[in-house]
């Protein structure tokens, strides 16, 4: 290709991106015109993608991490084919547009990811890498590279100050991630001004330190010398590579380039004119791309789509020359391959005993682990308190990328951002781990699994003031009320083994939705009428007598068997009152109303919710008429027993409750 074709190709992006910022009159145009010569070269040259099938398998993933730069990834996506139209740049920003504010994931056809919080594309790239490594280790064959792609990332200064990026990265050097590749739009301009008023460190030895090939690319626009660099990072197998590359914001734009005001704000009009004019551009007219460069990338979306029929033959002599892999792989990539388990009783048998809910859990990962080969997953350096280790199914590491028990280091965020990518990538079921109370640390990347309606399993142990001696640190109150409150985020806290076997259940079949357990450190007993009722939220654990009860108990979790020992206290004295055994809110909502009316009839209002956390949220099921026994403040450090009693979670004072309201 001439080089004035690359340049008229490269500055297509430009144009593009910043008509669309114009017309929202809203955007950020800054990084799309700095970043558009390494972000073409990437597209055109060396990343392996078809336009025509968004979602062929092996193709390299693209990760815009500096989400706020949408229109880079969306001229992108317009100019190689991929169904946006000049009408949808048009609409950027607009509502129900297919160019939102920051890219969205299943809304958009070639977006990898959400993004949008700086840092975050960074630990989903990691896990989209760890996914890729995995699933090449597990099929591939002598002359059978089925799964063999890279993955890419482009942000910038923010992206690396966030403190997710040097969480991800420090393992992804660890595990020795080869086939991720960080691009580093470096042009040392942040929204208040220099980066030098914040960010002097030196970011190419901090990325040597932990474990990456390092690469600089001293001119933005240099399409030849950024070749130069993603194919040596390609050639470095042994570890990831991060290619720092010096641009200017807001690049060709003489009156914004390389200032913070080409950040966050249209150019103008004068300045739009100014920037066409600069780059010997052939019209003015808004969204003007001449057929010539549309010719040139149709040429490049047809060797891509060439890639994936190479690929297609490969995989198709694959297939038959390894039935059992081909097996194999249709069971890793079966999302209802789980549903199987709802008949099996051997899924649900139970021994008739006290035991905490992590340690159930633990029994269902290695139920399941053999029923579901994808699933894939570990601690925050728990797995040991929180259950979690799949026995027999090896352990991640750059030694063995085949293990399915993943060791993520005391690093929660970026453990969770790891999750979503490796539920992104596709063909795994992924989970995670980490005491309830640092949750807190997990629920940046839980808000964007549950956005992105990804399948994450999210595992909370020690989960309310039952961790006793660990004190309030380590104690959660808050948390459940949080987690409970974002949208399209189920939340289960079962009560015994029958219900901990339902929550798992429930979070191994979801599609579209995220999954949090909530579990005790403490023994439970086990509970007469459990089971799978709890696949439904809330259930009538035990009845009153009355068709009409008196009152109803409302619990979860370790707090339910309270309350059955509550209505038997009650019972004594004449009083009958039901107990809803309520593990998941969430699920509970999305059920029938006749289903709701059923177990919380409007008609009984003396309702008393039972719960060792805050009582935020539960006021819609409790009502004017209710009451609470509930945690109000932070817990204390003595043995759990001692705990539960100081702050009134007693049979004694729960019926009291209940005989106060009555």
């Amino acid at each position: 290709m001439n080089l004035d074709m690359e340049k008229k190709s490269v500055n297509a992006i430009r144009i593009l991106a910043a008509d669309a910022v114009q017309k929202a009159n809203s955007g950020h145009p800054g990084l799309p015109l700095g970043a558009a010569a390494m972000a073409y070269e990437l597209w055109a040259h060396h990343m392996g993608h078809n336009p025509a099938n968004p979602k062929w398998e092996n193709r390299d993933r693209f990760i815009l991490s500096g989400g706020h730069g949408s229109t880079l990834l969306y001229s992108l996506l317009h100019l190689f084919g991929y169904g946006l139209t000049v009408e949808d740049l048009a609409n950027f920003r607009q509502k129900d547009s297919l160019t939102p504010g920051h890219p969205e994931y299943g809304h958009t056809a070639g977006v990898e990811a959400t993004t949008g919080p700086l840092g975050a594309g960074m630990g989903m790239a990691v896990g989209m890498a760890m996914a890729e490594a995995h699933l090449s280790a597990v099929f591939n064959k002598p002359g059978y590279p089925v799964v063999d792609h890279y993955t890419y990332v482009l942000g910038g200064d923010g992206c690396m100050m966030e403190g997710i990026s040097s969480e991800a990265f420090s393992l992804a050097g660890t595990l020795g991630l080869g086939k991720l590749i960080v691009l580093y739009d470096s042009n040392k301009i942040s929204i208040e001004g220099s980066t030098d008023i914040a960010f002097t460190e030196d970011v190419v030895k901090r990325m040597e330190a932990f474990g990456f090939q390092t690469l600089t690319v001293e001119d933005g626009n240099d399409t030849a010398e950024i070749g130069k660099a993603i194919e040596e990072a390609k050639k470095d197998l042994s570890r990831p590579s991060f290619i720092r590359v010096k641009t200017q914001i807001g690049y060709g734009c003489p009156a914004k380039q390389g200032k913070a005001s080409a950040h966050g704000e249209p150019l103008g009009a004068e300045n739009v004119a100014a920037l066409k004019e600069n780059l010997g551009w052939e019209s003015m007219e808004p969204f003007f791309v001449p057929e010539d460069v549309y010719e040139n990338y149709r040429e490049l979306a047809a060797a891509g789509a060439a890639k994936e029929e190479e690929w297609n033959r490969l995989f198709a002599a694959y297939k038959a020359e390894y039935p059992e892999l081909k097996a194999l792989w249709e069971q890793y990539h079966d999302e209802d391959i789980a549903k199987k388990a709802y008949d099996d009783e051997a899924y649900w048998a139970c021994e008739d005993k006290p035991q905490a809910t992590r340690a159930l859990s633990g029994v269902m990962i290695n139920r399941l682990k053999d029923r579901v080969p994808g699933l894939i997953g570990g601690a925050a350096d728990l797995a040991p308190s929180t259950k979690t280790y799949m026995k027999d199914a090896g352990d991640f590491s750059k030694e063995n990328y085949a293990g399915r028990n993943l060791h993520f280091g005391v690093r929660e965020l970026a453990m969770s951002a790891i999750a979503n990518g490796l539920a992104l990538h596709g063909g795994l079921r992924p989970f995670v781990s980490t005491f309830f109370v640092f949750s807190d640390y997990t629920k940046p990347m839980a808000r964007l699994s549950a956005l992105m309606k990804l399948p994450v399993t999210y595992v909370f142990t020690h989960d309310s003031i039952g961790v006793g001696e660990d004190g309030p640190t380590h104690e959660p109150i808050e948390q459940l009320a949080m987690l409970r409150a974002l949208p399209n985020f189920n939340v289960f806290r079962p009560a015994d083994a029958r219900e901990t076997a339902a929550a798992w259940y429930f979070a191994a079949t979801t599609k579209d939705a995220p999954t949090a357990l909530v579990l005790t450190r403490q023994n439970l007993p086990q509970l007469p009428g459990s089971g799978k009722d709890a696949l439904k939220g809330a259930y009538i654990l035990s009845d009153s007598k009355k068709e009409v009860p008196d009152g109803i108990f409302m619990a979860s979790g370790s707090e339910v068997s309270l309350a059955v020992e509550a209505q038997k206290l009650l019972a004594e004295e004449g009083v009958d009152v039901r107990v809803v055994s309520m593990p998941s809110m969430d699920v509970f909502e999305q059920q029938p109303e006749e289903y709701r009316e059923q177990v919380l009839p409007k008609a009984v209002r003396k309702r008393v919710a039972v719960e060792a956390l805050s009582d935020f949220g539960w006021g819609k099921y409790v009502g004017l008429d209710g009451a609470y026994v509930t945690m109000h403040g932070f817990g204390a450090s003595a043995p759990a027993g001692l705990l539960f009693k100081h702050f009134g979670f007693t049979s004694e004072n729960v019926a009291k409750a209940m005989k106060e309201i009555l």
